[in-house]
């Protein structure tokens, strides 16, 4: 008989408040609207670029704010590299790829607690080069 693993329950650990907190503090951003901001952008971003159970999983365990923004949007066809996300955001947001990357850190590195360990490892293995280290992680290689 398969029995199947039961969904992770939503994170009730982290509302969407106690989230924004944490970016902003994560990011040094003066003001809640600015961290809302920059988490709005990322996890937009993030919603074109994660397909499968891993996007669904993430969902289930960001704040309900987050997940609507994340799941919200249609995966690209092409995946980009973590430089190639943070150009993208960069472009959309009209800001410059330096501001894009800290608030790229700064969002990835309150969802991958969010996230947990195993399921980082998953989606880290799931998207193009490049993103370990947006979500604050070592990006380590095998040698050829």
């Amino acid at each position: 008989m398969f029995v199947q693993p039961a969904p992770a329950p939503r994170s009730l650990d982290m509302t969407f408040d106690q989230m924004l907190e944490r970016i902003r503090y994560a990011g040094a951003y003066p003001t809640r609207e600015r961290a809302a901001e920059a988490v709005h952008a990322v996890m937009t971003g993030l919603g074109r670029q994660l397909t499968g159970d891993e996007r669904v999983e993430l969902a289930a365990r960001l704040p309900i704010e987050a997940a609507i923004t994340f799941t919200a949007q249609i995966p690209d066809a092409e995946p980009l590299t973590g430089y190639g996300f943070v150009k993208e955001i960069a472009a959309r947001t009209g800001g410059t790829p330096a501001t894009a990357r800290w608030d790229t850190g700064a969002v990835l590195v309150t969802v991958a607690d969010l996230a947990g360990p195993d399921l980082l490892d998953r989606i880290l293995a799931q998207l193009a080069p490049g993103y370990a280290l947006l979500f604050g992680r070592a990006e380590l290689t095998q040698a050829a």
